[in-house]
């Protein structure tokens, strides 16, 4: 058994088809996943969670994850996750303004399981831990 500590990702989408697949492929790694259906319940499950990485697709009822990444970049419980977003918006506009608004990385739908599930390994690899005396 390993002494290691249990990474955390956040996945936040409003299909949960496509949570739970996403949430089987990343079984294997073991992380703890914690799932959210809309921006506001990511970001506050964000707080009291402190995931190591955020999944976070743009097209989500109650506030876009567009707004939910500036949220949790701006916030000193949330800033040190690097946040992936997952999404079927394409364009170049809206790829800058995923970058501009603090998202390490930006992936289109449709994905590759496998292309995401490496993506995620890579981001948490290179993330700060977790500071667990903020709050």
């Amino acid at each position: 058994m390993s002494n290691k500590p249990t990474l955390k990702v956040l996945i936040a989408d409003d299909d949960d088809a496509l949570l739970n697949l996403i949430r089987m492929a990343l079984m294997p790694d073991e992380y703890d996943i914690v799932l959210a259906h809309d921006g506001v319940e990511a970001f506050e499950l964000a707080r009291v969670e402190r995931p190591d990485l955020v999944v976070l697709d743009v097209e989500m009822p109650r506030q876009n994850g567009f707004e939910t990444c500036r949220l949790l970049r701006g916030d000193p419980l949330t800033r040190h996750a690097p946040v992936i977003m997952l999404t079927s918006r394409s364009s170049e506009r809206d790829i800058v303004q995923g970058f501009e608004g603090g998202a390490q990385d930006y992936i289109t739908k449709p994905f590759s399981l496998a292309h995401l599930r490496a993506r995620v390994r890579t981001w948490i690899m290179r993330a700060e831990p977790r500071d667990e005396s903020v709050g």
